[in-house]
């Protein structure tokens, strides 16, 4: 990767992502869909090609060459998360297919070993399903009681509500950190300070932020966290979940079968190390290699580097937004350096259905996303059906904001004349 100091980050490292050259019907693809998926630089592509071709083989099995150079690029990627994220062990890391596999196995293996009858769990209303549908499940099935943290005036998380909530009977407390739809960014260390004050648990959905700014862990302090590798320049069928080595000693498998076992007897089975106890059957070898080389790339440029520039990417975006009139922007508005939220905005305009704004401008080249985006509940509060969502990373730049501002108001005018 050149680095030119005169160029933006997004300029700089553009080149590194070949799908960002394409043409959508002549016109340069613009993507600002990037909270629904991140697009993959070469280097990783590269690093997961060089799998399949030179190191193809089953890891943790074979005593054989391609089996030890598989396995040590698989284990080289947990010690590269587990550096990332700053846990205090490897071990702490274990790799799922995604985050919602991550969230249903602390669910499934903590909650059912752990809830019972009037225990309460608090989420928030701008939970991305994946959060909210694991948890009703195990209600139902330990007759816990679900609570929700509600939005303040400005549509932030209302901590003092949330204070309100906590109690004796609070036993897990399951946020987001960075809303996919109001982009607000929630004081998760506050918010796990005070859930501990309680002796509950606390899980962070950091699907949102993992990629965009640097998280820590152990300031932090969450006992769980969970993200998803496709957001984040690494391929899709990859996740992680980080765990306190304690809490994660403690809960009993998620999933029975090879991999996750000591040893096998007719009638009982004794299981494996952390992580392996959480990794049952062959494993997403090349997907997590993949991660392992995202994060490399994302650490070489540097975490602190891509957050101070999508504030300066979210200061433009809202500053450009505000000229155009009646547009309804979901969450709280940044201060003027683009701090507070992250580069994202949910809007609609009355009259248009958000469906028909993104299919316009993606004839114009410009992908970005209409509907729900997981979170109906949120939506229903906010009284809209869906919105439109333009979500932005660290390759892209103010002039792709321009194309998208112009187009988006040329798509406004478009149907304000059919009326």
């Amino acid at each position: 990767m050149t680095l030119i100091q005169s160029k933006t980050l997004g300029d700089r490292v553009r080149g590194d992502f070949p799908i960002l050259h394409q043409k959508v019907n002549d016109n340069p693809l613009i993507y600002f869909d990037s909270a629904a998926s991140s697009q993959k630089p070469q280097a990783v592509l590269d690093v997961l090609q060089h799998y399949y071709q030179q190191d193809n083989a089953n890891v943790h099995r074979g005593a054989h060459t391609l089996s030890g150079r598989a396995t040590d690029a698989y284990e080289g990627a947990r010690d590269k998360v587990a550096q990332f994220i700053n846990a205090t062990f490897r071990e702490e890391i274990v790799f799922t297919r995604n985050a919602s596999e991550a969230i249903n196995l602390v669910a499934y293996s903590w909650g059912l070993a752990n809830l019972k009858p009037g225990d309460e769990i608090i989420l928030s209303v701008m939970e991305h399903h994946s959060n909210i549908v694991p948890w009703q499940l195990i209600a139902q099935k330990t007759g816990a009681v679900l609570k929700y943290v509600e939005l303040t005036s400005t549509e932030e998380f209302d901590f003092e509500q949330y204070k309100s909530l906590l109690s004796a009977k609070t036993k897990l407390v399951s946020l987001v950190h960075v809303s996919n739809t109001l982009g607000v960014i929630n004081p998760v260390a506050e918010i796990t300070s005070e859930a501990h004050k309680h002796d509950a648990k606390v899980l962070i959905d950091a699907c949102q932020s993992v990629p965009h700014l640097p998280v820590d862990v152990q300031a932090m302090d969450c006992d769980w966290l969970v993200a998803s590798g496709h957001k984040m320049c690494a391929t899709t069928g990859i996740g992680f979940l980080y765990g306190k080595k304690d809490i994660l000693l403690d809960m009993p498998p998620f999933m029975g079968g090879g991999e996750m076992i000591d040893e096998v007897f007719l009638d009982h089975s004794t299981y494996g190390d952390l992580p392996h106890k959480f990794e049952a059957g062959t494993p997403a070898i090349g997907e997590a290699i993949a991660l392992g080389a995202a994060v490399d790339y994302l650490t070489n440029i540097g975490m602190d580097k891509i957050h101070a520039y999508e504030e300066e990417l979210t200061a433009y975006l809202f500053k450009q937004l505000e000229t155009i009139p009646n547009l309804r922007i979901y969450g709280n508005k940044p201060t003027p350096e683009g701090k507070g939220r992250a580069a994202l905005a949910a809007f609609n305009v009355p009259g248009i259905h958000a469906s028909d704004l993104a299919t316009l401008l993606d004839h114009e080249g410009i992908a970005i996303r209409s509907g729900h985006h997981c979170t109906q509940p949120l939506h229903r509060i906010l009284n809209a059906s869906g919105s439109a969502r333009a979500s932005l990373y660290f390759y892209n730049t103010r002039e792709e904001i321009d194309a998208f501002i112009t187009a988006l108001k040329s798509t406004i005018d478009f149907f304000e004349g059919m009326n």
